[in-house]
């Protein structure tokens, strides 16, 4: 059992700039008043938070106290006072992964094999410790300070969970474009969805660009429930085939013959000698990786906006459906709600049409990448200067 503290958040720790902020919560820059340690608290009110959001809040402080790893942020101190609970972490001011390789002059296999076999250890551990993140995206992956050999550090605990409390049917969660097929089945999974985003991250490292993409995400996640993907000749021809035969083992829509971690850190790949990697340059594909990462940040916010439109338009219907005297007439306004944002089992005459097209697209996308969803943004000259 810890011992109680005696001191309060404010006696500890002395506050300075904000950070960040969320819907709710606010990140700001505390020292320690003792240590001088420089930290980062995210400060929640927890008057804004569900009974099921303040359960989850408690998942993830628990998750990251139980885990000491020098790749996973860490966890200092928490301190629940009143209306507000303080979250006291490590400080990362490094900002995110795929934003520092984009500002490289140079750029080869061996950096990239690396930032993967760091995060394979630490997925090792992390599943050792029968724990699985299922959210591993590049904006997950943070880096400890500007110095360009600066540690990177697996982010944002919100949707682990440990291995042993995984139901059958979980609830989806993950990120589009990251989350494994699995998921999007609704099939019974465990640490191995971790693997499959990880070797996402690992084909845009490599290439600049993701193996899945869509504008339209219902055709997004038949591509990834289908593993359909490709190695395209003009991106990926000097590329070592040891690093596609790894993104292989790890792309793999058969979960039960996607390779673990411990697998894959004894790959060939990650055991390759320096020297080889070195002389595989990778240069060219920041180019494509900078236009890759700007239309990333610009859908982010983008999503961001809707996110609020529709939790508002949630917030209507419910106080609209107050007011109503048929429960059925209620029953079916929120069911299209809850629909509407699982656009998966949104399957209309259209998109059913649009699909019965995709084998002729995947031929054409397999043979000439200019026409692939994904490698389009390349003549988007728009994004040169984002």
């Amino acid at each position: 059992m810890k011992p109680m503290k005696t001191k309060t958040f404010a006696q500890t720790y002395n506050v300075g700039r904000e950070l960040g902020s969320g819907a709710f919560s606010t990140v700001l820059l505390a020292t320690h008043v003792d240590t001088s340690l420089e930290t980062a608290v995210k400060v929640v009110s927890k008057t804004k938070l569900s009974d099921d959001d303040y359960a989850s809040l408690m998942t993830e402080i628990h998750i990251l106290s139980a885990l000491d790893h020098p790749h996973i942020i860490k966890l200092y101190e928490t301190f629940d006072e009143g209306s507000e609970f303080y979250i006291v972490t490590e400080l990362v001011e490094g900002g995110e992964l795929f934003d520092r390789i984009v500002k490289k002059a140079h750029y080869n296999e061996k950096e990239a094999r690396d930032l993967i076999k760091s995060l394979l250890e630490t997925l090792k551990y992390m599943h050792g410790s029968g724990i699985v993140h299922r959210d591993l995206k590049p904006e997950n992956l943070l880096l400890t300070s500007d110095a360009d050999d600066a540690e990177v550090k697996i982010a944002d605990f919100g949707f682990a969970k440990k291995v042993r409390d995984l139901l059958p049917k979980e609830t989806a969660c993950g990120t589009p474009g990251y989350v494994a097929p699995e998921i999007l089945r609704g099939d019974r999974y465990n640490c191995e969805v971790d693997i499959w985003s990880l070797g996402v991250i690992c084909y845009v490292l490599l290439a600049g660009y993701p193996p899945f993409y869509d504008e339209d995400q219902r055709r997004l996640f038949k591509k990834i429930k289908e593993g359909r993907y490709y190695f395209h000749e003009d991106y990926w021809g000097s590329t070592s085939q040891e690093a596609i035969d790894l993104i292989r083992k790890m792309l793999c829509v058969d979960q039960s013959k996607r390779w673990s971690a411990e697998q894959l850190l004894n790959h060939e790949w990650i055991k390759m000698g320096d020297e080889t990697l070195e002389g595989k340059d990778l240069t060219n594909s920041i180019a494509v990786m900078r236009k890759f990462n700007a239309r990333r940040r610009l859908k982010a916010a983008a999503d961001a906006i809707i996110m609020t439109n529709r939790m508002n338009r949630m917030m209507n219907a419910t106080k609209a459906a107050a007011k109503l005297t048929r429960g059925t007439s209620v029953k079916i306004s929120l069911v299209q709600l809850e629909l509407e944002s699982d656009s998966d089992k949104l399957l209309t005459n259209e998109s059913m049409s649009e699909d019965s097209n995709q084998s002729m697209l995947d031929a054409i996308y397999s043979k000439d990448p200019m026409y692939h969803p994904a490698i389009a943004l390349l003549n988007d000259k728009s994004l040169d200067t984002a």
